[in-house]
């Protein structure tokens, strides 16, 4: 495991040759796979005496995972994991991490926001921002998670490859489904290439959403006879895609919950069609075409 002085000296090394800051973010950020992760944290020393600052009664492992929790200077860290060599490691949280990281980079910037949440929402964090289907290749971005309007994590990003700190500092060369959603930093260098959609991909939906996913979902539905309402596919999950969705889970043996998660993404996919046939009715005035087109969902009409 790197220290806290090796990870420092890394990042003048790598900026003194000339690399990429973005890059230079990215090596910085895998030299720190292994450091601990601490509630609230955001990049402090790992000592019993930051632990003890940062503790909370909710977030108990900030004091079980030290051995020292209870002692009364770091001398006591020695043969500790997160003091190797008898040298500093630092510990974050999710979004401590991302904003540790960016800050000593890019020359003191400062990722603004108190949780990932409000780091996603403050616009002027952001050069571009998207759902995980349309994450750009080749760019330094901020994962995040999603859950209802709330995030619940963040992480970096670079192609397929990802680190985060949740249960410590982590890297995983093939990006976790669990991602839902990406931002590039206004200080990262460069173009954003165009976005590659995951053909794969299937986030959960919910009420209040909107997009690309939303609109595939609603065609869906209606194309297996379920109607989202007289605005049809308009990629926006409202009370009419609501309740069409819950038609569907009933009919299909599911928890009727107007979540579209995995099961409900499965059950659409390996339903058939519902066959739909065009019939023309001639000689009919304006007003008894409209009552026959209200009467059936999506029916439609032209004039002569």
């Amino acid at each position: 495991m790197n220290s806290a002085e090796y990870v420092g000296n890394l990042i003048n090394q790598l900026k003194e040759q000339g690399n990429v800051l973005s890059d230079v973010a990215w090596q910085a950020a895998l030299a720190c796979v292994g450091w601990a992760y601490v509630f609230g944290a955001r990049g402090q020393y790992c000592t019993p005496e930051n632990r003890r600052a940062r503790y909370r009664d909710d977030h108990p492992t900030i004091k079980t995972a030290c051995k020292n929790f209870n002692g009364s200077s770091s001398a006591g860290c020695s043969g500790c994991k997160w003091y190797p060599g008898c040298k500093y490691t630092r510990f974050f949280d999710c979004r401590g991490f991302t904003y540790w990281i960016l800050k000593q980079v890019f020359d003191g910037w400062e990722l603004m926001g108190a949780g990932a949440t409000a780091q996603w929402n403050t616009e002027s964090n952001w050069k571009a921002k998207g759902t995980i289907d349309t994450m750009p290749k080749d760019t330094l971005v901020c994962l995040f998670v999603q859950k209802g309007k709330t995030m619940e994590h963040t992480g970096f990003g670079l192609n397929d490859e990802t680190i985060e700190c949740s249960a410590g500092v982590q890297h995983f060369t093939s990006r976790n489904k669990k991602w839902t959603h990406w931002a590039v930093p206004v200080v990262i260098d460069g173009e954003i290439p165009t976005p590659t959609p995951d053909p794969d991909y299937r986030p959960t939906l919910r009420k209040g959403d909107s997009g690309t996913y939303v609109t595939l979902m609603q065609t869906m539905l209606i194309q297996r006879g379920f109607s989202c309402g007289s605005s049809g596919a308009d990629g926006k999950f409202g009370n009419g895609t609501l309740a069409a969705l819950k038609a569907f889970q009933k009919a299909s043996g599911l928890t009727a919950d107007g979540v579209c998660g995995p099961k409900s993404w499965a059950a659409l996919q390996s339903t058939e069609p519902t066959k739909r046939y065009t019939v023309t009715v001639k000689g009919l005035t304006f007003a008894q075409a409209e009552a026959i087109v209200n009467t059936y969902d999506n029916a439609s009409m032209e004039e002569e």
